[in-house]
Order: structure tokens, then sequence, then C-alpha cells
């Protein structure tokens, strides 16, 4: 199930991503849909021309990892490459006292050593197709608001169900410039994926938590899965080539991946918001779990192992939004934003054709209080602040699905939509591991929290809590459930209603409990926010098109997007940091920092440093525009060559958020180069890399 992590970021930060961003000054700037490349500024600026062949090849080499974060296909038997921090969620889950493959790392020698994941899921773009008339012919000007969302959300259900049933693919409609456009994509899904290689966790991110969001840096940070069907590797049709020479000094290249979410035209209401409340309240609990989760995890090594992955999210998540926090505290950054906004204001101003946006700006305003107003309570009973742990998810998820299900396609929660239910549940009925001890520290510290936000004497808290102390209640909640047995999920999921609501397991009872409340705010979220602020951007967003034409892109969406830049050092406080790091500069790190940790280096490294050629190129930057949700993605050539792989972002690229800017900010990338060297000479894994070079196939592999 989706981690609590994730659930609290998203409830408290993002309820409506604006649209178009501002008129881009800056040629590098862009996360372009691949139906509406940048064609012009790539070719007049680097003499490079998109076609769509080249297009279509990069766009179905790119895969989309369920677990947050993007990979591609890189050889003719199904290989796929990402990050380590994306594949870790697989790697967790693989994971028990004797065996940690997160610190460890892994590699299947032969095709019957590769673990078949839980329920990992990998999407492949297959189409893209316009059914923005369809979608807005559905709702009527004189529809308020709640009516609005039934209509906007009926229309979109059967969108999808047709496009589902009629190609077998899975359908989405896409909601871009925040209303402005939708579009229907299809996927192609794969649920057979296996997991083949994984470094230790110490070299995949080297350096720690002091390194994130940092350059320069040494990183291996790379994961290698396989793609089957039918119990056999699949052959896709795309995937990219190995890059003989990688990225070098000024090369253009591309990054193809899932941006996850951006701001770069929200009204400035909708940033103060952000600003003053947003960001400080959840880094308030960032910094608090941080806490929680690094003592927990200091007790033993199997509560680390255990803690690992959501601990590595909340710092992430902690250090991200300090970067995004000061970014919203720039006077610069805020000036600029500011002075877009009223230059586009001023514009439709002067234009009678334009009148009908005039409105929107207040319209927002007025929605942004309501979120102000509801914001807490819709983070801690709906987005689960108060309840984190995975068995509440997977007991809300069975009793909403038994309430849903019932209900014509068009009129569910969004979530148990037809075109939604497959990857539910795969999630729902995974057979990652539960751990009970974990389960507790987690539901005795958001019980806590419940507490401390709404009020010890609320009635909902007293009701939750049961006259009990929150750990008391947390252990009796987690040790009297049945839902760690996979068999039950499926009992009470194929029971429907009659099964659920004959359910006396504790933590049926508790999402039962808490329902009510948790479903009144989201509606209150979703119609008088959400639906307010969507027609209210789409209104902005069609005068913006009207006044700077439509040859631009939308705010990332979590969906596939071509960025482009290039190989590029910068300027830092009077130094030039240059954009390549080498081997040697690893082990000149390790020996700055007496190879102690974070900086210590993997017994393996150190025994093979004798082996390694030290000048060969490790981790790279670029001017490609990048955001959270990119890790993983492929950076590749003009020839659709594979010369790298995103990880992170340089503390300069945390603004990116809002605004773009090349002065300092750069993606952080593997070097091909720096991977290739590693898998020969660390991990004699020559196997993999004459598979990724294209001298031998999988089928070799015995």
């Amino acid at each position: 199930m989706k981690k609590f992590w994730m659930y609290f970021l998203t409830g408290l930060v993002a309820v409506a991503v604006m649209a178009t961003p501002a008129h881009f000054a800056k040629a590098d700037e862009g996360m372009w849909l691949f139906n509406n490349p940048p064609r012009k500024i790539l070719k007049e600026k680097y003499q490079f021309d998109a076609t769509d062949k080249w297009l279509e090849h990069v766009q179905k080499s790119s895969v989309r990892f369920n677990s947050g974060g993007s990979g591609s296909f890189v050889s003719a038997d199904g290989l796929v490459m990402t990050n380590h921090h994306v594949g870790a969620d697989a790697l967790q889950k693989f994971g028990d006292k004797d065996h940690n493959y997160y610190r460890d790392g892994f590699h299947a020698r032969t095709p019957a050593e590769e673990k078949r994941c839980h329920d990992l899921e990998l999407k492949v773009l297959m189409s893209m197709e316009d059914v923005t008339e369809q979608v807005n012919a559905a709702v009527k000007p004189d529809m308020k608001p709640d009516q609005a969302f039934a209509a906007r959300r009926k229309v979109i259900a059967e969108i999808e169900k047709k496009s589902q049933d009629e190609t077998k693919l899975r359908s989405n409609v896409i909601t871009l410039y925040q209303g402005g456009m939708y579009q229907l994509y299809r996927f192609k899904r794969y649920t057979d994926v296996r997991l083949v290689f994984a470094p230790e966790q110490q070299i995949a991110f080297y350096g720690g938590d002091p390194d994130n969001f940092e350059y320069p840096r040494y990183d291996l940070d790379l994961a290698l899965f396989r793609v089957y069907e039918n119990d056999k590797p699949v052959h896709p049709e795309h995937y990219l080539k190995w890059s003989k020479a990688g990225a070098g000094e000024g090369e253009l290249v591309f990054v193809s991946g899932h941006p996850g979410r951006t701001d770069r035209l929200d009204t400035m209401d909708e940033l103060h918001y952000l600003r003053d409340r947003g960001f400080p309240y959840l880094l308030q609990r960032l910094n608090r779990l941080e806490v929680l989760l690094s003592s927990w995890s200091a007790r033993s090594e199997e509560n680390a192992r255990k803690a690992k992955e959501l601990f590595f999210g909340v710092q992430n998540s902690r250090k991200a939004r300090i970067g995004g926090l000061a970014g919203l505290l720039d006077p610069y950054i805020m000036a600029k934003k500011e002075a877009a906004e009223k230059a586009l204001r001023d514009a439709i101003a002067n234009d009678p054709k334009l009148k009908d946006a005039l409105g929107a700006w207040d319209a927002v305003a007025g929605a942004e209080k309501i979120r102000a107003a509801h914001a807490k309570e819709a983070t801690l009973l709906e987005n689960g602040a108060g309840f984190m742990c995975d068995q509440f998810s997977i007991a809300r998820t069975l009793l909403r699905a038994a309430e849903e299900k019932p209900k014509p396609n068009g009129e569910r929660l969004r979530e148990f939509a037809d075109s939604n239910l497959a990857p539910l549940e795969l999630r729902l009925f995974s057979e990652e591991p539960i751990y009970n001890d974990f389960e507790i520290l987690k539901l005795t510290d958001s019980l806590t929290f419940l507490a401390e936000q709404m009020g010890y004497n609320d009635p909902l808290v007293q009701k939750v809590l049961d006259g009990k102390s929150p750990q008391q209640r947390a252990y009796d909640l987690v040790s009297g459930t049945k839902l760690n047995d996979v068999k039950e999920r499926k009992r009470l999921y194929e029971g429907g209603q009659k099964a659920v609501d004959e359910s006396t397991d504790p933590m049926i009872a508790l999402a039962r409990l808490v329902d009510p409340a948790a479903r009144a705010v989201r509606k209150i979220m979703e119609t008088q926010v959400d639906e307010v602020k969507r027609q209210a951007y789409a209104k902005i967003a069609k005068a913006k098109f009207a006044v700077e034409g439509t040859d631009t892109y939308p705010d990332a969406t979590f969906t596939l997007r071509l960025a482009f830049g290039e190989v590029k050092g910068y300027q830092q406080e009077g130094q030039a940091i240059p954009s390549q790091t080498d081997m040697a500069g690893l082990y000149q790190r390790a020996e700055e920092h007496h190879n102690q940790f974070p900086f210590n280096l993997p017994p393996r490294w150190v025994a093979k440093k004798d082996k390694l050629d030290l000048k060969t190129p490790f981790n790279f930057v670029c001017t490609a525009d990048i955001i959270g949700g990119n890790s993983g993605s492929p950076v590749i050539n003009k020839d659709a060559e594979f010369v790298g792989i995103i990880f992170d972002g340089n503390i300069q690229s945390l603004v990116l958020d809002y605004i773009y800017t090349e002065e300092q900010a750069r993606a952080v990338a593997v070097h091909s180069a720096g991977i290739m060297e590693a898998l020969r000479k660390v991990y004699e894994a020559n196997d993999l890399a004459d598979e990724l070079t294209g001298r031998k196939s999988a089928a070799t592999r015995r």
C-alpha cells in the first residue's frame, strides 16, 4: 500500500497544481509533452530535428514505476534501468532478518535467480488523444461546483472505460494546464517484473543525507529489473542502446521521465499559502518523523532494515521542502512571480475578449481560504496522517471498495473507477511483509499527533482512542487485526458489502469509525477547493494561450515529459564547479572523511580500487529541467543512446518547483561510463554489461 509520507506530502501541500508556466526566457526550460515537443527551440539553438520517429522511440522506451519514479528499457531482452532509490521498495520487500538486499545489494547471475517483485507495476505510454471537448461539454456553465465535479468525474470515467474496453490498455484522462486541456493516455502495463541487480545502498546513496541535493557527487544510484510476459522476458520493439562515449562537456542531452509536480504559475495566493502554512506545517511533521525513525532504527540493525525506506523518504522530503521553502522566502523569486502575474492580469484587463478570466484570481483566493480552513482535518483524516500504518490503509481500501464498487462507474471515488481497479488490486493483494512492531511504532506516533492536532477532548479523537493511551490503542489494533493475511483481504474484498459489514476486525472498525468525517472533508476539498480552482485556472490558461500562444508546456503531472539541456558546470561562491566527477574523486572524498559513515566505501569498492580506471567519469550535471519524479529517467544523446541516469538535482534546483533558472540549478546523473566500469570491474557483472552494450543477449545467462 502507498506509504504514509507520500500521503502526508500530497494531502498537505498539493491540492491543485497550476497550469501553464510563465513564458520561458531560457531556451533549456520546459517539461514538454511528447505530442507538443519544443521543435522550434531545438532547431534554432541546437540544430536538432526532433522527428516523429525519434520521439516515438524515446516515448516507448521510457517506463513509469508505480513505486514513484521513472526508468527505461535498455536491452532487447526486457532489461529496465532505474535508480536504486526507486527500486528500494522492491529491495525492502524482499528482505528479512537474514537478507538485507537494500544494504548489501543483489545480483542474479542466472535467469532463475531473478526475483519477482511483489506488487511492482511498470507502465509504458503508448498513445495520447485530446478529449478536451468531450470533457468540457459535460460541464454546463450554470452548474454549481459540486454538480460540475460530478459531471466531469462521470464523463472522464466513461471515456476511460470505453478506451480500456476497446484497446485493452490502461486508459486514464490526464488533466493538463489545470483544466485547460484533457488528454486520454493509454498505457501498456507490465506486472511481472523481476529484480536483476542492485549495488549496495552505501554506494548508491554515497554521502547520505549530508550530500543529498548537493554536488559534486559520487553515487552509483541504479538498479536493473527485467520485464516478463507469460513467464518469458519481453523483447521490446523500443529500447535505448548504450552510448560508447557517454555524455560529454557541452553536449546536448535529453531527459525522458515523469516529473511529479511543479507550481510555476500558481497564483500568488497559492504561493503564500504554501509559504506561510503548507510547508512550515509539513516540515514540523517531517522533523518529528525523522527523530522517531532515527531513534527506532538506532536500537537494532533489524529495526534499521525495516524502517530504511520510509526513513529515507522522510529525510529526502524534509530536505526538499526546506529548499522549496527557501525559494518561497526569496524576495527576488517572489517579485518575479508577482510581476508575471500582474503582466498577465493587465493583458487580460485590456482585452475585452478575455474578460471571462478577470474573476479567476479572486476565485482561487476564495478557494485557498477554504483550503486553509480544512487542510489540517483533510491531512489527518482523509490523507491518513492520523493513522500512519499500512494496515489502516488496507482496511480503508477494503471498506471503501465495498461501498464504491456497486456504484455506477462514473459515480465512484476516483481510485475505484474501472480504469484504476487493476493497479489498486495489485497493491491491495501484495505479499509485501508487514512488521507489527513497526506498525505499532508508526500508529502510536500518528494517534498521538491526531490528539495533539485535533485536541484530546475532540469527540472523534475520544472514539478513536477508545479510552486508551495512543500506545495501548495502537498495540490492540495492530495485534488484533487479521489484515496481514492476504487471503483475508481477498475474502473481504470479494465478499463485498456484506462481508465488510459483518467484519469485527479492529482495523476495519477503526476505518469505519473515521470514514464519515474523512469523506466529508474530502468532498469539501474536491468540490469547494479543487473544482473551483480547476475552473478558474482553466480560464487563466485559456487567456494565457490567447496572450502568449499555445507553444508552451504544462506544469508537471507525474506523466511522461521530455526535457533537454547541456552538460555544463556552473559557478558557486566564486568557484568553478565542473560538469563531471570521476572515480578518483570518490576515493579522495572517502579519504577526506577517514572512510567514516556516510562517506565510507563498501568493502568490495576498497578491494577493487586498483582494478579501476580512476579517470572514468562517475557523475555529471546538465541544465535539463527536472523535478521529483524524474528519478531514474534516462539521459540520452541526439541518437537516443543512453548516456546516463538522473538521480538527483543540486540544492539550487529545488526552486524549480516555481521558476526555471539555469545559472546554477542542475540535474545530477550517473554517467554511463561509470556504470560500465563498476559493473565490469567492481561487481564482475560482465553478463549484464555485455547485455547492455549489445554484445550478448540475456539468453546466454545460464
